[in-house]
């Protein structure tokens, strides 16, 4: 399912107060945005699609400089995940395990990280996959074309602080 960017930029503009967040641009199906007072910066979308969602589903990429976190790769996913079960990422032809519980995934390190913020650069789609809590298979596929412009936009977003 398409989403028009205003959409996603009212999701990423939600979850604060409308002044605690700075867009920075919205590239293809990706956003970047600023949390000056944290600081922190972010490329995020939503996924093109997804079955049967029981949350809003979203891909980020995060940078905290104070932290001197760069390319944090965290999924929201469309389902809480059934114990256990874990959550794979298919990019680029490669399969990703991610770390995680409940409704969130992440890579399992900073080398993943690189090698998913790297495929990500290149690639046209990648798809979230897990169990749900019934067992069920279920995926969460993201377009990537303006990912790396969203990625380099937050970067520069957060660069000096």
């Amino acid at each position: 399912m398409k989403r028009p960017a205003f959409f996603l930029c009212l999701f990423a503009l939600g979850a604060a107060p409308a002044d605690a967040r700075d867009a920075l641009g919205m590239f293809g199906a990706w956003g970047a945005f600023r949390d000056a007072g944290i600081p922190r910066c972010y490329a995020i979308a939503m996924p093109e699609k997804t079955t049967k969602a029981e949350v809003d589903a979203y891909a980020d990429v995060g940078l905290w400089p104070k932290k001197g976190v760069r390319g944090q790769v965290h999924f929201r996913l469309s389902r809480r995940m059934q114990p256990g079960a874990g959550a794979q990422l298919s990019l680029g032809g490669q399969h990703y395990r991610l770390t995680g519980g409940g409704i969130d995934a992440w890579a399992a390190d900073a080398r993943m990280e690189a090698a998913i913020v790297a495929a990500m650069r290149s690639g046209e789609i990648m798809t979230v996959s897990s169990r749900d809590g019934a067992g069920r298979l279920f995926a969460d596929q993201y377009t990537l074309p303006g990912a790396a412009t969203a990625i380099d936009a937050a970067a520069l977003g957060c660069a000096g602080r």
